[in-house]
Protein backbone atom coordinates (compact mmCIF):
# COMPACT_ATOMS: atom_id res chain seq x y z
CA UNK A 1 0.00 0.00 0.00
CA UNK A 2 1.82 3.72 -0.68
CA UNK A 3 0.04 6.57 1.04
CA UNK A 4 0.01 4.25 4.32
CA UNK A 5 0.46 6.89 6.55
CA UNK A 6 -2.57 9.52 5.47
CA UNK A 7 -6.16 9.31 6.77
CA UNK A 8 -7.15 6.41 3.96
CA UNK A 9 -4.27 4.69 4.45
CA UNK A 10 -4.64 4.51 8.41
CA UNK A 11 -8.35 3.10 7.67
CA UNK A 12 -7.66 0.74 5.08
CA UNK A 13 -4.56 -0.62 7.29
CA UNK A 14 -6.82 -0.82 10.08
CA UNK A 15 -9.44 -2.59 7.68
CA UNK A 16 -7.35 -4.77 6.59
CA UNK A 17 -5.89 -5.80 9.86
CA UNK A 18 -9.57 -7.35 10.83
CA UNK A 19 -8.88 -9.31 7.98
CA UNK A 20 -6.11 -10.90 8.81
CA UNK A 21 -4.33 -9.50 6.16
CA UNK A 22 -0.37 -9.36 6.30
CA UNK A 23 -0.67 -4.91 5.31
CA UNK A 24 3.44 -3.80 3.67
CA UNK A 25 3.09 -0.13 3.72
CA UNK A 26 5.63 1.66 1.33
CA UNK A 27 6.81 5.08 3.05
CA UNK A 28 8.98 7.76 1.72
CA UNK A 29 11.46 9.01 4.71
CA UNK A 30 13.04 6.74 7.24
CA UNK A 31 11.52 3.23 8.08
CA UNK A 32 11.52 4.91 12.18
CA UNK A 33 10.28 8.02 11.20
CA UNK A 34 6.64 9.48 11.85
CA UNK A 35 3.69 6.95 10.70
CA UNK A 36 1.28 10.00 10.67
CA UNK A 37 -2.67 8.85 11.08
CA UNK A 38 -1.49 4.92 11.32
CA UNK A 39 1.21 5.41 13.93
CA UNK A 40 -0.69 3.39 16.14
CA UNK A 41 -0.39 0.13 13.58
CA UNK A 42 3.09 0.29 13.59
CA UNK A 43 3.85 -2.78 15.53
CA UNK A 44 1.06 -4.49 13.51
CA UNK A 45 2.59 -4.02 9.89
CA UNK A 46 5.32 -4.06 7.45
CA UNK A 47 7.29 -1.03 5.97
CA UNK A 48 9.56 -0.76 3.01
CA UNK A 49 10.76 2.64 1.48
CA UNK A 50 9.73 3.84 -1.79
CA UNK A 51 9.21 7.47 -3.23
CA UNK A 52 6.25 8.47 -6.05
CA UNK A 53 9.14 9.68 -7.88
CA UNK A 54 11.44 7.26 -8.08
CA UNK A 55 9.87 4.46 -10.00
CA UNK A 56 13.11 1.81 -9.39
CA UNK A 57 11.88 2.52 -5.44
CA UNK A 58 8.70 1.63 -6.61
CA UNK A 59 9.64 -1.41 -8.49
CA UNK A 60 11.68 -2.68 -5.94
CA UNK A 61 8.68 -2.30 -3.19
CA UNK A 62 6.45 -4.49 -5.11
CA UNK A 63 9.74 -6.88 -6.22
CA UNK A 64 10.38 -7.54 -2.28
CA UNK A 65 6.60 -7.68 -0.93
CA UNK A 66 5.37 -9.72 -4.00
CA UNK A 67 1.77 -8.57 -3.23
CA UNK A 68 -1.11 -9.97 -3.64
CA UNK A 69 -3.06 -6.92 -3.35
CA UNK A 70 -1.78 -3.45 -4.40
CA UNK A 71 -3.77 0.05 -3.11
CA UNK A 72 -2.03 2.55 -4.42
CA UNK A 73 -3.27 5.64 -1.95
CA UNK A 74 -0.12 7.90 -2.10
CA UNK A 75 -0.79 11.77 -4.27
CA UNK A 76 -1.50 14.81 -3.55
CA UNK A 77 -4.93 15.59 -2.98
CA UNK A 78 -5.21 19.30 -1.92
CA UNK A 79 -6.82 20.69 -5.74
CA UNK A 80 -5.25 24.04 -4.92
CA UNK A 81 -2.38 23.27 -4.76
CA UNK A 82 -2.44 21.71 -8.09
CA UNK A 83 -2.29 25.48 -9.92
CA UNK A 84 0.35 25.94 -8.22
CA UNK A 85 2.84 22.99 -8.93
CA UNK A 86 0.97 21.65 -12.27
CA UNK A 87 4.42 19.90 -12.91
CA UNK A 88 4.89 18.21 -9.20
CA UNK A 89 1.34 17.14 -9.69
CA UNK A 90 1.51 15.67 -12.95
CA UNK A 91 4.27 13.70 -11.67
CA UNK A 92 3.03 12.35 -8.56
CA UNK A 93 0.17 10.91 -10.11
CA UNK A 94 0.89 10.03 -13.24
CA UNK A 95 3.94 8.90 -12.68
CA UNK A 96 3.84 6.75 -10.05
CA UNK A 97 0.58 4.93 -11.03
CA UNK A 98 2.37 4.39 -14.58
CA UNK A 99 5.41 2.91 -12.78
CA UNK A 100 3.47 0.86 -10.16
CA UNK A 101 1.12 -0.58 -13.12
CA UNK A 102 4.42 -1.15 -15.01
CA UNK A 103 5.91 -3.22 -12.20
CA UNK A 104 2.99 -5.15 -11.64
CA UNK A 105 2.72 -6.32 -15.27
CA UNK A 106 6.69 -7.25 -14.90
CA UNK A 107 6.95 -8.43 -11.33
CA UNK A 108 3.23 -9.56 -9.96
CA UNK A 109 0.39 -9.87 -13.01
CA UNK A 110 -1.31 -11.80 -10.58
CA UNK A 111 -1.74 -8.38 -8.20
CA UNK A 112 -5.03 -6.98 -8.00
CA UNK A 113 -4.31 -3.31 -8.21
CA UNK A 114 -6.61 -0.33 -6.93
CA UNK A 115 -5.88 3.30 -8.04
CA UNK A 116 -8.34 6.07 -6.65
CA UNK A 117 -9.58 8.40 -9.13
CA UNK A 118 -11.23 11.46 -8.20
CA UNK A 119 -14.75 13.39 -9.04
CA UNK A 120 -12.70 15.85 -9.70
CA UNK A 121 -11.81 14.54 -12.98
CA UNK A 122 -15.53 15.25 -14.29
CA UNK A 123 -15.05 18.61 -13.91
CA UNK A 124 -17.07 20.90 -15.60
CA UNK A 125 -19.18 18.19 -17.33
CA UNK A 126 -22.88 17.80 -18.79
CA UNK A 127 -24.43 16.29 -15.74
CA UNK A 128 -24.75 15.75 -12.14
CA UNK A 129 -24.87 13.51 -10.08
CA UNK A 130 -21.77 12.06 -11.94
CA UNK A 131 -21.33 7.86 -13.13
CA UNK A 132 -18.48 6.01 -14.29
CA UNK A 133 -19.50 6.78 -17.62
CA UNK A 134 -20.07 10.22 -17.53
CA UNK A 135 -17.51 12.18 -20.28
CA UNK A 136 -14.77 14.23 -18.38
CA UNK A 137 -13.56 17.42 -18.62
CA UNK A 138 -11.56 18.08 -16.06
CA UNK A 139 -10.83 22.44 -14.63
CA UNK A 140 -7.74 21.88 -12.85
CA UNK A 141 -4.42 20.19 -12.95
CA UNK A 142 -5.41 17.63 -9.94
CA UNK A 143 -8.53 16.92 -12.21
CA UNK A 144 -6.51 16.20 -15.45
CA UNK A 145 -3.87 13.99 -13.52
CA UNK A 146 -6.51 12.07 -12.20
CA UNK A 147 -8.44 11.39 -15.39
CA UNK A 148 -4.80 10.77 -17.10
CA UNK A 149 -4.45 8.02 -14.24
CA UNK A 150 -7.97 6.34 -14.60
CA UNK A 151 -6.93 6.20 -18.72
CA UNK A 152 -4.11 4.62 -18.09
CA UNK A 153 -5.18 2.06 -15.64
CA UNK A 154 -8.60 1.59 -17.93
CA UNK A 155 -5.94 1.27 -21.19
CA UNK A 156 -3.52 -1.54 -19.43
CA UNK A 157 -6.20 -3.50 -17.91
CA UNK A 158 -7.62 -3.89 -21.57
CA UNK A 159 -4.50 -4.58 -22.85
CA UNK A 160 -2.91 -7.23 -20.34
CA UNK A 161 -5.91 -8.30 -18.77
CA UNK A 162 -4.75 -6.95 -15.32
CA UNK A 163 -6.67 -6.72 -12.23
CA UNK A 164 -6.80 -3.03 -11.94
CA UNK A 165 -9.36 -1.54 -11.00
CA UNK A 166 -10.33 2.38 -10.57
CA UNK A 167 -11.96 4.01 -7.38
CA UNK A 168 -14.25 7.48 -8.55
CA UNK A 169 -13.73 9.21 -4.70
CA UNK A 170 -15.40 12.52 -3.71
CA UNK A 171 -14.60 13.94 -0.75
CA UNK A 172 -14.39 11.96 1.85
CA UNK A 173 -13.48 12.51 5.51
CA UNK A 174 -12.97 12.20 9.21
CA UNK A 175 -10.89 13.22 12.17
CA UNK A 176 -7.60 12.40 10.38
CA UNK A 177 -7.99 14.57 7.83
CA UNK A 178 -5.28 17.49 7.55
CA UNK A 179 -6.66 20.74 8.69
CA UNK A 180 -5.69 22.57 5.80
CA UNK A 181 -9.20 21.26 4.38
CA UNK A 182 -12.28 23.32 4.98
CA UNK A 183 -13.92 20.20 6.80
CA UNK A 184 -11.29 20.35 9.67
CA UNK A 185 -10.96 23.98 9.48
CA UNK A 186 -14.59 23.88 10.36
CA UNK A 187 -14.55 21.55 13.39
CA UNK A 188 -11.45 22.36 14.16
CA UNK A 189 -12.93 25.91 14.72
CA UNK A 190 -16.33 25.07 16.44
CA UNK A 191 -14.32 22.73 18.62
CA UNK A 192 -11.97 25.93 19.60
CA UNK A 193 -15.28 28.42 19.93
CA UNK A 194 -16.98 25.79 22.43
CA UNK A 195 -14.15 26.10 24.24
CA UNK A 196 -13.28 29.49 24.48
CA UNK A 197 -10.20 29.32 22.49
CA UNK A 198 -11.03 31.81 19.75
CA UNK A 199 -14.21 33.77 18.08
CA UNK A 200 -15.49 33.12 15.61
CA UNK A 201 -14.92 30.87 12.19
CA UNK A 202 -13.92 32.60 8.97
CA UNK A 203 -14.89 30.61 5.67
CA UNK A 204 -14.56 31.32 1.69
CA UNK A 205 -18.03 30.56 0.11
CA UNK A 206 -20.64 29.03 1.84
CA UNK A 207 -22.74 28.03 -0.95
CA UNK A 208 -20.34 26.03 -2.28
CA UNK A 209 -21.51 22.07 -2.91
CA UNK A 210 -19.56 18.96 -2.08
CA UNK A 211 -20.73 15.27 -2.03
CA UNK A 212 -18.91 13.75 1.56
CA UNK A 213 -18.74 10.64 3.03
CA UNK A 214 -16.84 9.24 5.89
CA UNK A 215 -13.25 8.01 5.13
CA UNK A 216 -13.59 4.46 6.78
CA UNK A 217 -16.66 3.80 4.26
CA UNK A 218 -15.06 4.68 0.97
CA UNK A 219 -11.90 2.41 2.09
CA UNK A 220 -14.41 -0.37 2.48
CA UNK A 221 -16.14 0.20 -0.61
CA UNK A 222 -12.35 0.32 -2.49
CA UNK A 223 -11.59 -3.25 -0.86
CA UNK A 224 -14.68 -4.43 -1.99
CA UNK A 225 -13.63 -3.65 -5.39
CA UNK A 226 -10.55 -5.79 -4.81
CA UNK A 227 -12.47 -9.24 -3.86
CA UNK A 228 -14.59 -9.16 -7.25
CA UNK A 229 -13.49 -11.65 -9.86
CA UNK A 230 -13.24 -9.01 -12.52
CA UNK A 231 -12.21 -5.82 -12.09
CA UNK A 232 -14.05 -2.57 -12.78
CA UNK A 233 -14.52 1.60 -12.45
CA UNK A 234 -16.73 2.32 -9.40
CA UNK A 235 -17.79 5.88 -8.20
CA UNK A 236 -17.74 5.66 -4.33
CA UNK A 237 -19.54 8.37 -2.62
CA UNK A 238 -23.15 9.87 -1.11
CA UNK A 239 -24.71 10.97 -3.55
CA UNK A 240 -26.11 13.34 -1.45
CA UNK A 241 -25.00 17.21 -2.22
CA UNK A 242 -24.56 19.50 0.89
CA UNK A 243 -22.81 22.86 1.10
CA UNK A 244 -20.30 24.12 3.19
CA UNK A 245 -22.59 26.66 4.92
CA UNK A 246 -24.37 23.00 5.99
CA UNK A 247 -21.60 21.52 7.09
CA UNK A 248 -20.44 24.37 9.43
CA UNK A 249 -24.47 24.51 10.94
CA UNK A 250 -24.21 20.85 11.45
CA UNK A 251 -20.76 21.32 13.56
CA UNK A 252 -21.83 24.24 15.58
CA UNK A 253 -25.31 22.72 16.18
CA UNK A 254 -23.03 19.41 17.81
CA UNK A 255 -21.84 21.80 20.53
CA UNK A 256 -24.96 23.55 20.91
CA UNK A 257 -23.87 26.92 19.10
CA UNK A 258 -25.66 29.24 17.07
CA UNK A 259 -23.74 29.24 13.86
CA UNK A 260 -25.32 32.77 12.59
CA UNK A 261 -23.51 34.10 15.81
CA UNK A 262 -19.99 33.02 14.78
CA UNK A 263 -19.83 32.17 11.37
CA UNK A 264 -18.21 34.74 8.91
CA UNK A 265 -17.50 34.29 4.80
CA UNK A 266 -14.86 36.20 3.46
CA UNK A 267 -15.05 36.95 -0.25
CA UNK A 268 -11.06 36.92 -0.81
CA UNK A 269 -11.54 33.08 -0.01
CA UNK A 270 -14.14 32.39 -2.67
CA UNK A 271 -13.06 30.41 -5.75
CA UNK A 272 -14.56 30.70 -8.92
CA UNK A 273 -17.92 29.07 -9.05
CA UNK A 274 -18.66 25.45 -10.63
CA UNK A 275 -20.85 25.14 -13.55
CA UNK A 276 -21.57 21.98 -12.38
CA UNK A 277 -22.32 20.32 -9.38
CA UNK A 278 -19.34 17.51 -7.89
CA UNK A 279 -21.46 14.85 -7.01
CA UNK A 280 -21.17 11.33 -7.55
CA UNK A 281 -23.82 8.74 -8.69
CA UNK A 282 -22.75 5.54 -6.21
CA UNK A 283 -25.46 2.93 -7.77
CA UNK A 284 -23.16 0.86 -9.13
CA UNK A 285 -21.22 0.33 -6.29
CA UNK A 286 -24.64 -0.65 -4.47
CA UNK A 287 -26.14 -3.13 -7.10
CA UNK A 288 -22.53 -4.92 -7.85
CA UNK A 289 -20.26 -4.46 -4.46
CA UNK A 290 -23.56 -4.60 -1.98
CA UNK A 291 -21.60 -1.25 -0.53
CA UNK A 292 -23.30 2.25 0.64
CA UNK A 293 -21.96 4.24 3.51
CA UNK A 294 -22.80 3.73 7.27
CA UNK A 295 -22.14 6.65 8.71
CA UNK A 296 -24.72 9.57 7.84
CA UNK A 297 -23.02 13.43 7.16
CA UNK A 298 -24.61 14.08 10.29
CA UNK A 299 -22.57 11.02 12.50
CA UNK A 300 -19.33 12.36 10.39
CA UNK A 301 -19.84 15.74 11.52
CA UNK A 302 -20.26 14.54 15.21
CA UNK A 303 -17.55 12.26 15.12
CA UNK A 304 -15.02 15.14 13.50
CA UNK A 305 -15.97 18.14 16.55
CA UNK A 306 -15.95 15.49 19.73
CA UNK A 307 -12.35 14.33 17.97
CA UNK A 308 -11.42 17.95 17.71
CA UNK A 309 -12.64 18.81 21.23
CA UNK A 310 -10.87 15.83 23.16
CA UNK A 311 -7.58 17.45 20.86
CA UNK A 312 -8.02 21.11 22.15
CA UNK A 313 -8.59 19.61 25.26
CA UNK A 314 -5.56 17.73 25.53
CA UNK A 315 -3.59 20.54 24.62
CA UNK A 316 -4.69 23.04 26.51
CA UNK A 317 -6.17 20.93 29.73
CA UNK A 318 -9.25 23.39 29.03
CA UNK A 319 -12.52 21.13 29.71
Amino acid sequence: MTGITGQDGSFLAELLLEHDYRVTGIVRGALDGSLGATEHLREQIDLVHGNLLDSSSLRAAIEKSRPSEIYHLAAPSFVPSSWELPLQTLRAIVDSTAAILQAVRELAPDARVLVPASGAMFGETIESPQREDTPCRPASPYGIAKLAGHQLLGALRTHDGLHLSSAILYNHESERRPERFVTRRITRGVAAIALGLREDLTLGDLQAVRDWSFAGDIVRGAWLMLQQEHPDDYVLASGVPHTVGEFAQSAFACVDLDAERYLRSDPALVRPSESTLSVGDPSKARERLGWEPRVSFAELIERMVRADLRSLEAQTGKP
